[in-house]
């Protein structure tokens, strides 16, 4: 059994929806730091200490005990009272915290000792009303007024922020109090008396509130109902979504805790006519609504909950851009990449109202529409979503082609937009090979791969509307496009695709993990692709951890760094697929391995949003990233995504078919799936190795449903009714 590594500094985080709290260890928030109580993006608490007579406590031990709640156990150092001394460690004193809209904290001390105590708990608490934007780059502009009022008679602490139109509150009440709390020089204090062997209890309710939208607190202490409605709520989520079984505990309990994860981040939105739930992208920081990870999210988990496509569908395409705006870097059809509700965002002083700063998730939004309806054979939802689908089309031929060369570019036209909109978007990560900065416009190889995928993927969907010609004049753009790109981005002395095209359209001669995605879409002619995937898997590349994001021979190559040589799950997941689809079902396990093995170093198999990776032998493991979010959404999902790859899922629900082309490797012997669902059926199936050969069983569900084929090939035939994984045509001599 591996050691277990801490992923980031310590600290303890929970929430529920976008209620947030990220604290020390022993439960305190410590000022200046980035920790604190957030609601919609605004840190409504930003400091939370507690004392005993004016010392502070000792941290026993602490954590989250799920996704919404916390409890911390700490113990007291020596302190003066009237009494006399009180003997360190003989007061314990609990903190029980959970989220559900607001926050309820209980607290709880008992005397150990053999005599009786009294002494004034003393809590400070301060509220700064920072945007979230503003605590991640440690400049905090004070722009409205902060007002509190103590009510002794309801034992009731009220600080308000208000900027104009703007107001954000927290409402802290103190209740089952033996005696009545105060509250002077910013102390909600309280006179604690208990006689040996004895305990105080008191609960404090966080009521937050948006403008005059009022979030309440639980009202119930922990310990009165320890099966909360989160719990009921989990535990209905575990019976809806498919679950595994397999002798290997290391991937069983990676898969498991993935499926918490994605519960944790269930996001409740109000959709068009109805709540939906989307995934939100990641804690601490991106509790929101993100356009590309949404969508990724919902393509990984696809077979165990197609509802989030559903629910990210309907979303995305209601906030779907109308019209040109430059400092958002919105145009007509574009899906949007972040949507924030902060004071920054709420006077327009960041573009996140939403901004559309992206040019990967308008095409994986056509993507993600055609992999629902595969799941869920549900027509309707094609044309529920057909007109956000033409707009996706549109930006795609209009903006997305920003010079009409036919590849797609991106450059943003805002003075606040971001360097670089594909996955890959920090504003270092795109570099020519002697490391110095790409300039753009730049077309990633990767952005012309999910185009020509959105574009066949989109062929199919025309199929079946009824509408053959608009099927067979993407299918020929389709055609195009893979001889276009195939002659434009392939270099033949590095074997390998350029990283992308700069603004001068020169290839940028880059080994990166982006070639990988191009496998997953299929642009990647068949002859060609045996030496993407040894490329990827050479050791400058593959760590035994996964595929690093740049080549460690590449001169900017730092695997601290965010997306310059760092692992990232997601990105594995996609490539994992891609090599499947391409007959590598080996190498594809290989991958599958690295991630399983990788995250099991980290604390409760939760697999963070990134890791630096050094060669893996007898001696290394994986490094944590400071700031790396945890749970992450695509992290989480990467684990479907690759257990797809390995067991060959193909959906083809309108045609009541589930195709399936598994190969399990050795350290995988067994695996059986749970509730899976395809349409209207639902499916229980048992894989095992016999040899080198991998067999099934369908356990439950109507076998005659679920056939044996190679995965790329009929992907291909499904898709585009033409040659599987095209080849490149040879020139004219």
């Amino acid at each position: 059994m591996p050691f277990k590594v801490q992923i980031g500094p310590p600290q303890i985080s929970i929430h529920q929806g976008q209620t947030v709290l990220i604290s020390d260890p022993d439960g305190q928030i410590n000022w200046p730091s980035e920790r604190g109580l957030y609601f919609l993006d605004t840190r409504v608490v930003s400091s939370w200490t507690v004392y005993a007579n004016g010392e502070p406590w000792e941290l026993l031990n602490g954590g989250p005990v799920t996704y919404y709640a916390a409890r911390i156990f700490l113990t007291n150092r020596a302190f003066a009272t009237e009494a006399g001394i009180i003997a360190p460690r003989t007061l314990g004193f609990t903190i029980s915290r959970w989220i559900h809209h607001g926050m309820h904290e209980d607290l709880d001390i008992t005397n150990n000792s053999m005599k009786p105590v009294k002494f004034q708990l003393e809590i400070a608490i301060r509220c700064d009303f920072a945007d979230l934007f503003e605590v991640k780059s440690g400049n905090i502009v004070r722009r409205g007024r902060i007002t509190t009022e103590w009510t002794q008679a309801r034992q009731r602490l009220c600080t308000t922020y208000r900027n104009r139109d703007f107001s954000r509150a927290v409402t802290i009440s103190a209740h089952r109090v033996p005696k009545e709390a105060v509250y002077a020089n910013g102390r909600l204090s309280f006179e604690v008396a208990i006689n040996p062997g004895e305990a105080w209890h008191t609960c404090l309710l966080y009521s937050l509130m948006d403008n005059d939208k009022h979030l309440a607190p639980p009202q119930d202490c922990a310990e009165d109902h320890p099966k909360s409605s989160h719990a009921e709520t989990l535990a209905d989520w575990l019976r809806t979504v498919a679950k595994i079984q397999t002798s290997n505990e290391e991937f069983y309990r990676l898969f498991r805790r993935a499926l918490e994860d994605m519960a944790a981040l269930r996001l409740p939105i109000k959709g068009t006519d109805h709540i939906v739930f989307l995934p939100a992208a990641g804690l601490p920081w991106f509790i929101a609504p993100f356009g590309r990870d949404s969508l990724i999210v919902s393509l990984q988990n696809i077979l165990i909950h197609s509802e989030f496509a559903r629910g990210t569908l309907d979303i995305l395409g209601s906030l779907q851009a109308k019209e040109d705006d430059p400092y958002r870097d919105a145009e007509p059809g574009k899906i949007f990449h972040e949507l924030r509700y902060g004071e920054l965002a709420h006077f327009k002083l960041i573009p996140h109202t939403p901004y559309f700063g992206t040019a990967d998730a308008t095409p994986l939004y056509l993507i993600t529409l055609h992999a629902a309806w595969r799941a869920t054979g549900d027509q309707a939802l094609l044309e529920r979503h057909l007109e956000t689908a033409e707009g996706c089309l549109s930006w795609i031929d209009h903006y997305g082609d920003r010079d009409g060369d036919g590849f797609q570019e991106y450059q943003t036209r805002s003075p606040v937009g971001y360097e670089n909109m594909a996955w890959k978007d920090s504003g270092d990560c795109v570099v020519y090979p002697d490391g110095s900065l790409v300039k753009g416009p730049k077309a990633l190889c990767e952005l012309q791969g999910y185009v020509y995928s959105a574009w066949l993927r989109m062929a199919e969907v025309f199929d079946a509307l009824g509408k053959s010609d608009r099927a067979a004049e993407l299918r020929a753009k389709a055609a195009a496009l893979f001889e276009r790109f195939n002659a434009a981005f392939w270099d033949d002395e590095l074997g390998f695709y350029a990283y992308a095209l700069d603004g001068d359209k020169k290839k940028v001669l880059t080994v990166a993990s982006n070639a990988g995605h191009c496998l997953w879409c299929g642009i990647v002619p068949r002859e060609r692709a045996k030496r993407v995937v040894e490329r990827l898997m050479a050791p400058d590349m593959w760590t035994g951890w996964g595929i690093r994001t740049l080549s460690a021979d590449h001169p900017a190559f730092n695997p601290y760094n965010y997306q310059t040589g760092s692992v990232w799950p997601h990105d594995n997941g996609i490539i994992a697929l891609g090599f499947k689809l391409y007959g590598f079902g080996a190498e594809a396990a290989r991958i599958a391995h690295d991630i399983s093995i990788g995250g099991s170093y980290f604390l409760l198999n939760q697999l963070p949003e990134l890791y630096t990776a050094f060669q893996r032998d007898g001696t290394t493991f994986p490094v944590q990233y400071i700031g790396a979010n945890v749970p992450q959404a695509w992290a989480a999902g990467s684990i479907f995504m690759l257990t797809q790859a390995m067991l060959g899922f193909l959906p083809d629900a309108p045609r009541n078919k589930l195709y399936v082309d598994p190969l399990l490797p050795d350290w995988l012997p067994d695996l059986r799936i749970r509730d899976l669902r395809l349409g209207r059926h639902t499916f229980d199936i048992r894989f095992w190795r016999e040899g080198e050969r991998t067999e099934f069983e369908v356990l439950n569900g109507d076998a005659k449903l679920v056939e044996r084929c190679e995965m790329g090939l009929k992907a291909a035939q499904l898709r585009d009714h033409a040659e599987p994984l095209r080849r490149v045509k040879k020139p004219r001599p």
